[in-house]
């Protein structure tokens, strides 16, 4: 029904915002990582997902579409509902979701609160096949940075760290956009391990 909407950022905190469009106020329920992307902006352009229950009716706001599609999907897992896939996404990035559901990564979804382990293979083997043939694009860190945490990745690996636990670590360094090089990628790593 709802695709998009764009307008005026009136209030926002990290579980919702009231987005002005036309002089209408929508209250929009958003995930942490949309959060992160909008905190700073005074206007917003939402992906919309309208949820119907038969007590409610509740639009939830997405910064990208990629985010909104993996949102669609979850929601078609038996046992999960809309809070538990805002909770999911709010845990964990779209890239670190769809890495933990193709490649059977069952602790990672188990890392998020409320997520046993029956749950978390039961999104696995009902998504896992349906996000690879959807073909989802997912923002990608550019080649130099994927060998970078390769790299860094073999070193930590060496060091005796988790294999998940490092990802992430190397994953949140990346984001942030302030190393180069291995050594330095290692040493921010090592600071969050």
């Amino acid at each position: 029904m709802y695709e998009f909407i764009n307008g005026k950022l009136n209030s926002k905190n990290p579980a919702f915002v009231v987005l002005e469009n036309n002089g209408i106020g929508y209250l929009v329920n958003i995930s942490l990582n949309t959060f992160s992307k909008i905190k700073d902006k005074s206007e917003a352009k939402l992906f919309i997902h309208f949820h119907v229950r038969e007590d409610a009716q509740i639009l939830y706001g997405f910064a990208d579409e990629t985010e909104r599609e993996l949102f669609r999907f979850l929601l078609s897992v038996s046992g999960v509902g809309a809070g538990t896939a805002r909770l999911i996404l709010s845990a964990l990035s779209t890239e670190e979701l769809y890495d933990a559901i193709v490649y059977g990564r069952a602790a990672v979804l188990q890392s998020v609160k409320g997520i046993g382990g029956k749950t978390a293979q039961r999104i696995i083997i009902d998504l896992k096949d349906k996000l690879i043939k959807a073909g989802i694009e997912l923002e990608k860190v550019d080649l130099s940075h994927n060998t970078l945490k390769d790299e860094a990745l073999s070193g930590l690996l060496i060091l005796g760290f988790n294999k998940t636990t490092a990802e992430k670590a190397l994953t949140n360094v990346l984001r942030q956009g302030s190393v180069n090089n291995v050594e330095d990628l290692i040493k921010e790593a090592l600071k969050i391990l």
